[in-house]
């Protein structure tokens, strides 16, 4: 079994105590996650509460029977392989079985080798049939995914295993370096949830200091500072029933982080300046772009946290990990352009290439701004490579990767009366961010959806620009 997917889930079904559980501790020791129903009922409530991939039933039970328990699972789950046992001489009713949509039988008694070969196929059917899934169009759309653009296998692995891990109420950390959407992951983890008709809140820890921070997470009571004039409900409450993001969980202090690990432990929380605790119920997901391990080490983030949060670890791929998926989100970028701008916009092979050819640190992200600056500086329709101008080195990073010897010189030039691309675009950057949010009276929220971008992006540009809110 590959150790580097999550276990797969198999529920084995059987009325019979021994035989039931000395089939699970086979395929306990063969390394799947196992549990158990002592029969349909049992079981249809299991694959209800929890993503099953194979479910190991007996046919002869009571009061559900196992055909009729198959048809069942047809319709609760039809992703779900079953597979079906059987005494000698039963082998028509597993064929009738099969016919309600089971997936393959195992005639009773077999052998460990023989079970374990057969829910090895049937685990790597699902697991195909879950990658198909998270490719359908209608599947990105009915759970936010259509943002997600990709057919690679390190993003089809790593939407599978979003698809897995939503269901449940499993604390999440989502790992990746900045500009992979870590975002864009954490709200397709919610909006196949449970709890996808509950609010799901974002907060930007890196934008708020920690006194503002402890406010704005778990409200204050009148009087609790200088200028709490009145009580404030805090977001934990706004988020009560749904989903709570923290991005960049890393850059908040170690006396915070002690307070939101009694959060999520007890499930209550404290507003400023009470002592009355509220019982709260949301779900967590957290991301960084910050070795947590390393940052143990240097005792900036609590270890006990660290493992409060990562139950379930995701991690978004770097752009240069998925590079077959560039010519997929220059289309995306350009039909978003296009629609927001009323032009025709189409990029030349020699353009694409170029951008194929780079290593993009900034990742998703930077690739968006590329595009985005390189429609709006052509003159023509088609997007020709002098348009896309890959900055070399920005000021203060460090050299980038994927520059030829030629752009290399170019960028230590001396320019006599040009300003460099990058100075202009910041500035037009920034005009549009502040006539954006003028626009929107201030409302963050608001002036993100209308720049086509995430709230917490709004908030990195905000602060690199020096814009307040």
């Amino acid at each position: 079994m590959d150790s580097t997917r999550p276990k797969a889930r198999i529920l084995v079904v059987d009325d019979n105590a021994n035989m039931r559980k000395t089939t699970a501790l086979m395929l306990q020791e063969a390394g799947y996650e196992v549990r158990q129903a002592a029969g349909g009922p049992q079981a249809l409530e299991a694959v209800r509460e929890d993503t099953i991939d194979v479910v190991l039933t007996d046919m002869r039970m009571a009061p559900m029977s196992g055909i009729e328990l198959v048809a069942r699972l047809r319709e609760l789950s039809p992703t779900t392989q079953v597979l079906v046992m059987t005494a000698y001489g039963s082998v028509q009713n597993a064929v009738e079985a099969m016919r309600q949509g089971a997936k393959d039988y195992l005639q009773k008694p077999f052998n460990e080798g023989e079970l374990l070969l057969r829910v090895e196929r049937a685990v790597e059917q699902r697991r195909l049939l879950a990658e198909v899934a998270v490719l359908a169009d209608e599947f990105r759309k009915k759970y936010g995914l259509e943002n997600i653009v990709g057919k690679s296998r390190a993003l089809r692995e790593m939407l599978a295993r979003v698809v897995r891990v939503a269901p449940s109420d499993t604390t999440v950390l989502i790992t990746g370096e900045s500009g992979t959407g870590k975002e864009l992951v954490a709200r397709a983890i919610h909006a196949n949830s449970r709890r996808a008709q509950r609010p799901f809140v974002p907060v930007n820890c890196a934008a708020l200091n920690e006194e503002l921070l402890e406010s704005e997470l778990f409200g204050h009571a009148r009087g609790a500072f200088t200028g709490a004039v009145h009580a404030r409900r805090g977001l934990f409450e706004e988020a009560d029933g749904g989903t709570f993001f923290f991005d960049e969980i890393a850059e908040t202090t170690p006396a915070f982080q002690a307070k939101l690990l009694r959060a999520i432990q007890e499930h209550e929380i404290r507003r400023v300046g009470e002592n009355a605790p509220l019982r709260v119920d949301v779900r967590i997901v957290a991301a960084t772009n910050v070795d947590l391990k390393q940052a143990i080490k240097e005792k900036r983030f609590r270890e006990d946290l660290y493992y409060r949060l990562n139950v379930v670890p995701i991690r978004t791929p770097p752009l240069r990990e998925r590079k077959e998926d560039i010519p997929l989100l220059v289309d995306h970028f350009l039909r978003r352009y296009n629609e927001r701008n009323d032009t025709q916009k189409v990029m030349s092979q020699a353009a694409l290439d170029r951008l194929m050819a780079y290593d993009f640190p900034g990742n998703v992200r930077e690739l968006e701004n590329l595009v985005e600056q390189a429609a709006a500086l052509s003159p023509k329709d088609v997007i020709e490579v002098d348009d896309v101008q890959i900055d070399v080195q920005l000021p203060g990073s460090p050299k980038r990767r994927g520059a030829s010897a030629a752009e290399r010189a170019a960028s230590q030039a001396p320019t006599a009366g040009v300003r460099p691309l990058s100075e202009v675009v910041a500035e037009a950057e920034r005009s549009a961010i502040e006539a954006a949010i003028a626009h929107a009276g201030g409302r963050l929220e608001r002036a993100a959806k209308e720049l086509g971008i995430s709230h917490t992006t709004l908030w990195r540009k905000m602060r690199r620009h020096g814009i307040k809110a």
